[in-house]
């Protein structure tokens, strides 16, 4: 699961890069789905995308913090992403793992750990399922607000829930890169607030992927295409943190 920017060597590019030969790491994201409560699943999408927000902003990500190292590796690296499931005792123990657990408005939950190398999982993470990440929306998400970043949703793909949220994690990753340390700041300050919704109008899909928006392309080891964009990033219309087109 990694994403794509315009850069010439991207850690989001499909194609080989020399970020390819660094040691490879994965941030883990866990999503609690119990069998009597499974979450909402754009609920669960905006929560592991502000999840990922929150491990970047996170004074141990940063300077001589104690994930620091750890976040550096896996940015020189490829950004990789891998969401589990968990519920009952699984979660419990992911709980006791160092990490940030966010919960969604409706009650969704994830928890980010700093990343791994890409064959280190702690056997707490790595005896947790990648499957059965299949959620539902009861009902359409409402449209996002205006003053927000939205993170747009391939309309053409179908993907499991677990998917989709590592590529909302990778669109909300590449919207922070595209921050001043000031916009940043605000961003954090006000809770990360952004929507997660599938671009149902397919030509503004195709616009939005033609805008100079921060563009999300799976590097194809699970369920889709290489090269098949995901997610694409858009900023709110009152002098946009990012390019904006304006919302239909």
């Amino acid at each position: 699961m990694t994403s794509d920017d315009t850069s010439t060597d991207s850690p989001f590019r499909s194609e080989p890069t020399a970020r390819d030969e660094a040691p490879q790491f994965v941030l883990p994201l866990v999503v609690r789905i119990e069998r009597a409560a499974p979450p909402v699943r754009t609920d669960a999408l905006e929560a592991a995308a502000r999840a990922v927000l929150t491990i970047l902003s996170d004074e141990r990500s940063l300077g001589d913090g104690e994930w620091a190292r750890a976040m550096r590796d896996w940015q020189d690296a490829r950004i990789r992403k891998v969401v589990r499931r968990a519920r009952g005792a699984e979660w419990r123990r992911a709980e006791a793992l160092d990490g940030i657990t966010v919960t969604g408005a409706a009650g969704a939950e994830v928890r980010v750990f700093p990343p791994v190398p890409l064959d280190g999982w702690p056997k707490d993470l790595a005896r947790l399922q990648v499957s059965g990440t299949d959620l539902d929306d009861p009902e359409p998400p409402a449209a996002p607000g205006a003053a927000r970043v939205t993170l747009w949703l391939n309309p053409e793909l179908e993907m499991t829930a677990g998917k989709a949220m590592a590529q909302a994690g990778h669109g909300a990753q590449l919207a922070w890169w595209e921050l001043s340390d000031a916009r940043r700041k605000e961003w954090r300050e006000a809770g990360f607030p952004l929507a997660v919704r599938v671009c149902e109008d397919r030509d503004r899909w195709a616009a939005l992927t033609r805008a100079g928006l921060p563009v999300v392309r799976d590097a194809g080891f699970t369920e889709i295409a290489p090269g098949s964009c995901t997610v694409v990033a858009e900023g709110p219309r009152d002098g946009g943190w990012l390019p904006d087109l304006g919302h239909a």
